[in-house]
């Protein structure tokens, strides 16, 4: 049985794909997992792969003192990553990203153990760009970022199979949701966003006067909010369900989240992140919005949230652009580049 170890970590964004991946190779592969001690070991670990920890430092992209101590921190890992990589010898090693992937990119490289790594933006993180010559392919999520790499290989998003499986009138019942009144979606990323939050109590009056609102807010995010029609979760397992009972979507606009509402075929409206960030979710969301396939709100427009909604839910242009939309199944092209790697060593 071949051994494959997954890297990936820093957000939910790196973690969740590889999850797809590796549910669906579980029962034909040997499948392990390296990551710090952040988002990913918890989201690994309670689904029972083995997880090997090694800690790894992240880049500021503000000006930091803390970045004087990386060259030192880094090669700690990388040692601590080899020596993982030696004992374990997976017989091939596919990243996600993300700045806790690269010691085991690093070591797998050294020990000469092939690698493959999937970039989900539009635009490629630095961590894509520091080991895509240490790849086998660069896959990718969009067509045209596999053009920026000589071993780029446009193979899709990987889709949760879980999320593709809910079922309406069951998930409403399970939510607490009425089975006639259109039902908004609301998304903040792994954590949540204070900033969707807000925007989304500010305007519960409204937005409740034509929709219910199942709103995952992220952890420690909930208040006290009794209003009927508004239910608030701070995690939800059941994504399938929670996709499932959503005639409109409001969403942050990271790329695997996106990929799932297009592959579901959702109306949605994304608030992509503007601060802290390298820009990659409003290009994100502009790609999209230039097919006619979302509708788009700025931050600073989050005023004319309810508008904004309401205006996707009733979009007919919209639901005829979804309908006609199809994806690749991103799932099943990476698994089968890999056992082409696999078959080629």
């Amino acid at each position: 049985m071949k051994h494959i170890l997954f890297t990936g970590g820093g957000s939910a964004g790196h973690v969740v794909p590889n999850l797809a991946v590796m549910n669906a190779l579980k029962y034909s592969h040997r499948v392990t997992y390296m990551g710090t001690g952040g988002i990913e070991k918890s989201l690994v670990t309670e689904t029972g792969f083995p997880f090997f920890e090694v800690d790894c430092p992240k880049l500021r992209r503000s000006l930091s003192l803390k970045n004087l101590k990386i060259p030192l921190e880094l090669r700690r890992a990388e040692r601590a990553a080899l020596e993982i990589i030696k004992g374990e010898k997976p017989d091939l090693v596919f990243s996600k990203g993300g700045y806790a992937s690269y010691p085991a990119v690093w070591a797998a490289h050294k020990a000469g153990i092939p690698v493959l790594t999937h970039e989900s933006d539009l635009s490629p993180g630095l961590c894509t760009k520091m080991i895509a010559k240490k790849c086998a392919y660069v896959l990718t999520s969009f067509p045209e970022t596999a053009q920026l790499f000589k071993n780029g290989r446009y193979v899709g998003s990987p889709i949760r199979r879980e999320v593709l499986s809910g079922e309406n009138n069951r998930a409403r019942h399970k939510f607490g949701l009425s089975p006639t009144s259109p039902v908004l979606l609301v998304l903040g990323g792994g954590s949540g966003s204070k900033t969707i939050n807000d925007a989304v109590r500010k305007n519960l009056p409204a937005l409740l006067s034509r929709v219910q609102i199942l709103h995952i807010c992220g952890k420690g995010n909930t208040i006290d909010e009794t209003q009927q029609g508004y239910i608030q979760r701070e995690y939800e397992r059941d994504m399938g369900g929670a996709f499932a009972c959503a005639d409109v979507v409001l969403s942050r606009a990271g790329s695997n989240t996106v990929f799932e509402i297009l592959a579901l075929k959702k109306p949605a409206v994304l608030v992509p992140l503007a601060h802290a960030s390298r820009g990659d979710q409003i290009e994100n969301a502009l790609y999209f919005k230039k097919q006619g396939l979302v509708h788009v709100l700025n931050e600073n427009d989050l005023g004319g949230l309810a508008d904004a909604v309401f205006s996707a839910l009733s979009d007919g242009a919209l639901r005829t652009a979804l309908s006609a939309f199809s994806l690749p199944d991103g799932t099943a092209n990476i698994i089968s580049v890999i056992k082409e790697v696999l078959r080629s060593s």
